[in-house]
């Protein structure tokens, strides 16, 4: 047997499977058409004789994969010069901040005024 939800008395009422599944009226919808890809979209059409696809933009990954493993001593999140200086820096000074704020209101709370 299968139940749904009766909004009128507020209590499960016996009902058919089709109902029960799809409360209120909603009937399950399928899509007409799937949904074109998003990605890896190629900017001409191919033809039927084979040609080469070009697509949107040119892969960068072998490029950097090139520069990140450069072996110069310099650690890998301060590879790209000073916008990671600055971007490392501001991190541990915040979290070297939110530490010590962390403390001392650790410190007022164990402390209260008399």
């Amino acid at each position: 047997m299968y139940y749904k939800f009766s909004g009128f008395t507020q209590r499960l009422t016996g009902s058919l499977p089709s109902t029960a599944y799809s409360p209120q009226g909603l009937k399950p919808s399928v899509p007409v058409e799937p949904p074109p890809m998003i990605f890896a979209t190629p900017t001409k059409v191919v033809s039927e004789a084979g040609s080469v696809v070009d697509y949107m933009g040119v892969s960068k990954v072998h490029d950097l994969q090139k520069f990140f493993q450069v072996s110069d001593g310099v650690p890998v999140h301060l590879k790209r010069g000073l916008p990671d200086k600055l971007l490392y820096r501001t991190t541990m000074a915040l979290t070297i901040g939110g530490t010590l704020y962390c403390l001392v209101a650790l410190y007022i709370a164990a402390h209260p005024r008399k």
